[in-house]
């Protein structure tokens, strides 16, 4: 492998849009990108990846490498969708998986150092160093959203606490969206958006079939070699309330209790017996917008696991569906007039070097390929659960996205009240 220090380029949102620019120019597939906290960097960033829809079997399957990542050097990019149709039965607006291999990345440290590593020892292309020399300037972009049905939410929500109180289910997370169309380009709205927020777990990806923009916090699997971690979120406050108060809610310690069981249990299906545990349980977590209450548990798994036996122990995130797992679901598909789509699906990558990293797709704005912009939001409902608070929670969690409009000079988000 060939690591290369590149010295300080810039802000990952910067270095992304060079590369942006760059490809569009040069008639290359988009870069793809994460930032935030991922491998032990700010940012991970595939220059040029032609991101194709895929059998949904086939979604990171890599053998994930073993050791603690200084490097991550390549690998494969994508994401996998929500599997579940909503009510109205409507297929997705974009594939149900996509993704692609890249044998080189850029690599920014938490120091702000860039490198450039490839898998295969090549040297960087002539192009990809023009792009670092000569960054792009930002461009306007506007999304016009409309309201999402509070209507609707509130029925979902009064169904979910009567199965609650039949005993059909313990939680369930009830969502609803909000769509809108996008004027410019979604490459835009995301690196904005980044260098906002700069959430944990944001991810990028763009192809033939529209693009993706994740501002997640959410860590869904982080895998290496036999070491697995989950780290779902449960329980929301907007950032202006005292985090204490999270922690002190019996509501949402309930919440974040019962899908904490919900990861062991879909974690202990593939996991060496006895090695399932809770390595941080009820942490409250600073988030774009919100205080989240956070837990993690960990698991060691057979190296030679494939992939896609964890997905299928793990997927959909035990966070985005509700416990037990599988009515919770059956439910949510009778509850929820649309198709969830990428948002509650997973955004990642997998390296045979520095293993496998996939988040919860949440906070996450899915672009279709005629601009067509949907955010997808929800809440975890409990026995405790007040319809007006559920949907309070969903405005605060839609509002740093929504709030984009005060971005610097001319890039104007127009969004109409969801409370009207």
């Amino acid at each position: 492998m060939r690591i290369d220090p590149l010295g300080n380029l810039g802000e990952p949102p910067g270095v992304l849009r060079a590369l942006g620019a760059a490809t569009t120019r040069l008639g290359l597939p988009p870069p793809a990108a994460l930032t935030g906290e991922w491998f032990g960097a700010a940012a991970v960033i595939a220059p040029s990846v032609a991101i194709r829809p895929v059998d949904p079997a086939e979604v990171f399957a890599v053998r994930p490498g073993t050791e603690a990542p200084t490097a991550v050097g390549g690998g494969w990019v994508g994401y996998l969708a929500y599997p579940d149709r909503g009510a109205g039965h409507h297929a997705g607006r974009i594939p149900q998986a996509a993704g692609g291999w890249t044998d080189s990345v850029l690599r920014c440290d938490q120091d702000g150092c860039w490198w450039y590593e490839s898998l295969a020892g090549a040297a960087m292309p002539s192009w990809l160093a023009e792009a670092l020399a000569a960054p792009a300037l930002a461009t306007p972009w506007q999304i016009d959203w409309g309201a999402a049905d509070r209507d609707a939410h509130r029925a979902g929500v009064l169904d979910c606490l009567a199965a609650i109180a039949a005993g059909e289910v313990y939680q369930a997370c009830v969502c609803t969206q909000l769509t809108g169309t996008i004027i410019g380009a979604p490459l835009d709205f995301f690196a904005d958006a980044v260098a906002r927020s700069e959430p944990a777990r944001a991810a990028y990806l763009s192809g033939g079939w529209g693009s993706l923009a994740s501002l997640s916090p959410e860590l869904f699997l982080c895998r290496r070699g036999d070491q697995v971690t989950s780290s779902p979120i449960k329980g929301t406050l907007p950032r202006s309330a005292d985090p204490a108060a999270l922690r002190a809610s019996v509501k949402d310690v309930a919440e974040n209790v019962m899908i904490v069981d919900l990861v062991r249990n879909d974690l202990g299906r593939v996991a060496v017996t006895g090695s399932v545990t809770v390595t941080e349980l009820l942490a409250v977590h600073p988030a774009p917008g919100v205080w989240h209450l956070v837990s993690t548990v960990s698991a060691r798994v057979a190296p030679e696991l494939p992939m896609a036996a964890l997905l299928d122990a793990t997927f959909p995130p035990a966070s985005v569906t509700g416990t037990p797992k599988l009515r919770a679901r059956q439910l949510l598909a009778e509850w929820e007039p649309q198709t969830r789509g990428a948002y509650c699906g997973t955004i990642g990558f997998a390296s045979p070097v520095a293993g496998c990293e996939l988040n919860v797709a949440i906070r996450t704005v899915e672009f279709d390929a005629t601009r067509g912009a949907v955010l997808g939001v929800g809440g975890g409902i409990t026995a405790d659960s007040d319809p007006d608070a559920e949907w309070a929670e969903c405005l605060h969690k839609a509002a740093p996205v929504l709030g984009l409009a005060e971005a610097a000079d001319q890039r104007v988000v127009r969004a109409r009240s969801t409370a009207s």
